[in-house]
């Protein structure tokens, strides 16, 4: 039986917040040009630019995670692949970014790179501490 780890929200995350973000805050970027000081416009310009890079580069790259008895199942939405947890090398966790996402690191280079990120289930007290599904993990990959 496959059980889900990443969060309901990874497809929302990946596909709908990115575009939401980037066009609305694109599109403030662009009326500020119209505002009376023309200093505004550049940097509103700047953080559209970074803040956009952020949102990518935390958002589309997020996996949807699935796990089995053997394997673990990484998946981003076109494409799913089956890796045995022996391929897993770390497990980390970024408290403070992403809605504590979850960053799994492997041993050998997989179809999805040296290592896949996702946001597990959510839970309400989040400051305490590492998710349950990093040791979960570790303890699935042997990791001391």
């Amino acid at each position: 039986m496959v059980e889900r780890l990443s969060s309901l929200q990874t497809f929302f995350g990946k596909f709908i917040f990115p575009p939401i973000w980037i066009g609305v805050f694109g599109f403030v970027a662009m009326k500020s040009r119209l505002a009376a000081d023309p200093k505004v416009w550049p940097l509103m310009c700047v953080a559209w630019i970074v803040g956009s890079g952020f949102i990518y580069w935390s958002c589309v790259r997020l996996k949807r995670v699935s796990i089995d008895h053997q394997f673990l199942y990484v998946s981003n939405y076109l494409k799913e692949i089956a890796v045995p947890f022996s391929f897993i090398g770390d497990v980390t966790q970024s408290a403070w970014l992403n809605n504590q996402a979850v960053t799994i690191h492997f041993k050998l280079t997989t179809e999805f790179g040296d290592n896949i990120v996702f946001l597990p289930s959510f839970r309400f007290s989040p400051f305490i501490g590492p998710h349950p599904v990093v040791a979960r993990l570790k303890q699935l990959a042997k990791i001391a």
